[in-house]
């Protein structure tokens, strides 16, 4: 099945770029008063097709055709037949450089155009990430002696921005490489923003085995859930074990369970 989700999308993909591209051939060669004759995407014979008239009179066919690798816009050419005299000012044969180069650079321009907005789209949605929440500390160990409490949010250490929990370790090692103080901003549970210290000594983070925050005393925080199945993959051992959505989770091997995690 996955083989032709693969397939599917890979037509997909490609059945959008090629309709952006033509669409760039076809709407420059408009503007610039060619005629066009044909507006394909795929190749082949076409399986479905109809026509429209432009508001200068022309009458434009439209088609899918059944190899959809590609695609095309036919213009009136005097190489490729006879045209009358009254329309061979809007052959593309006839049309000055200039209007041919652009007609001929409308198609990928057009593309880097979607690429550009698919990247916009992107951005505008983000990214998910883990907050850099802190979890219950372990009871005297250094991240308690600098006195974080469940639900701090490291802001900043040592002056740099943290946006994620991967970010407050990569940032926790650069600083704390060669132990001594760290301070570290963070917007408590309450809603306030207080400085804590972290004091290192003479610790050396990298020969910590292990977690290095974990050696700090730091965990993560993560939202209670309820141990509440969602849903099964078909043919998983979880189906096969009889499990559905909506069962609630109560032990595992004899031992209480009461949360997802």
């Amino acid at each position: 099945m996955s083989v032709l989700h693969n397939i599917f999308f890979f037509i997909v993909a490609i059945g959008v770029l090629v309709t952006f591209h033509e669409f760039g051939h076809y709407w420059v060669a408009r503007k610039a008063g060619v005629k066009v004759i044909r507006f394909s995407i795929g190749f082949g014979k076409p399986f479905y097709s109809w026509k429209r008239t432009t508001a200068e009179g022309d009458k434009i066919e439209y088609a899918l055709a059944a190899i959809p690798l590609g695609g095309y816009v036919k213009m009136l050419d005097e190489r490729e037949g006879e045209v009358d005299e009254k329309e061979r000012r809007r052959a593309f044969n006839n049309q000055p450089v200039s209007r041919r180069i652009a007609i001929v650079a409308a198609g990928p321009m057009f593309n880097f155009i979607l690429a550009i907005a698919f990247y916009w789209v992107v951005f505008l949605l983000g990214t998910t990430v883990d907050r850099p929440l802190v979890g219950v500390v372990d009871a005297g160990s250094v991240a308690a002696r600098a006195g974080f409490d469940n639900r701090d949010e490291v802001l900043r250490v040592a002056g740099d921005r943290v946006e994620s929990w991967n970010d407050f370790r990569l940032i926790l090692l650069e600083k704390g490489l060669d132990g001594g103080d760290v301070p570290v901003h963070v917007l408590t549970a309450d809603g306030y923003e207080v400085d804590r210290m972290l004091q290192l000594g003479d610790m050396q983070l990298l020969k910590q085995e292990g977690d290095i925050v974990g050696k700090l005393g730091f965990q993560q925080w993560w939202p209670q859930l309820d141990a509440e199945i969602g849903g099964v993959v078909s043919d998983s051992p979880a189906e096969m074990a009889g499990l559905k959505s909506g069962d609630r989770i109560l032990q595992v091997d004899g031992e209480a369970v009461d949360n997802w995690k």
